[in-house]
């Protein structure tokens, strides 16, 4: 049978979602790559799948466009959020996923914030293979220039690692993304960021997404940038985040919790074949 989605995106970070809280949806990998696949599927960055979830207003889950199921992702939940208020007619939304219970609110016209909750910032939540320092680790992972300085290491419900570089646009982020993301380092590999300090409330940032390559906008990998960085007085515990298709506002708060703000849109309907 046929089945209804919605085509939305946070900041051009694309997504096609199921609804499925009536009828169950458990898509296998090749599946999800064929709905992926911007040249015979519908085209995203990733598949989220909306369920009946006791005590929350639905369950999402996630999957990268590789067939992977994840998680977390940051944008997918904002637009998961503003989908759920909509329906409601409520300004919050309590969701649940793999990496917890999240609480979307509304923060003004087509703007959503949503607690990611807090980071993870042990090497064993990362995960990562052995100990190491996630402030600074003291290990090369690529070799490049502009990678000199240490990277930084953060979950937000999912890996990443943030390497804090002069300018972001000379990166070549196609060839070192790929490379980083599968280092052994990386039990589960890793979403891999690029982050240019633009001022202390500032960053320009760009991300290599695990199982869907490069991104115009990744939530969760604006989360880790911010941390990240203040972790390292680089910055304050607030930033505008630039990425390549808008901005995200990230605040790490006192009650040690990220939330994250930004856009959700709809682009179109459809049903899946």
């Amino acid at each position: 049978m046929s089945r209804p989605f919605l085509k939305m995106n946070g900041l051009g970070n694309d997504f096609v979602v199921v609804e499925t809280r009536s009828a169950p949806f458990a898509p296998s990998a090749e599946q999800v790559r064929a709905i992926a696949d911007r040249a015979t599927g519908i085209g995203c960055d990733q598949l989220i799948v909306l369920e009946a979830a006791e005590g929350a207003d639905a369950r999402a889950r996630f999957w990268n466009a590789d067939g992977e199921e994840v998680g977390a992702c940051g944008n997918g939940t904002r637009c998961v959020g503003w989908l759920l208020m909509q329906a409601s007619g409520q300004d919050r939304a309590v969701i649940e996923t793999q990496a917890g219970r999240l609480v979307a609110s509304r923060a003004g016209e087509r703007l959503v914030s949503v607690d990611m909750g807090k980071p993870g910032l042990d090497w064993s939540e990362i995960p990562l293979a052995a100990p190491h320092d996630t402030v600074a680790l003291e290990v090369s992972l690529y070799d490049h220039a502009d990678l000199m300085a240490p990277a930084g290491c953060v979950s937000m419900g999912n890996p990443h690692v943030v390497f804090f570089v002069p300018d972001v646009e000379s990166v070549p982020i196609a060839r070192i993304g790929p490379a980083v993301e599968r280092h052994p380092l990386f039990p589960q590999r890793v979403n891999v960021g690029f982050a240019q300090i633009k001022g202390r409330d500032r960053i320009r940032l760009r991300v290599w997404e695990r199982g869907a390559g490069m991104t115009r906008a990744c939530g969760t990998g604006a989360c880790a940038a911010l941390v990240a960085a203040a972790r390292r007085d680089l910055t304050g515990r607030h930033a505008t985040l630039e990425l390549d298709s808008g901005e995200l506002f990230i605040d790490w708060n006192a009650d040690d919790h990220v939330i994250m703000t930004g856009p959700a849109a709809v682009d179109f309907m459809g049903e899946l074949p």
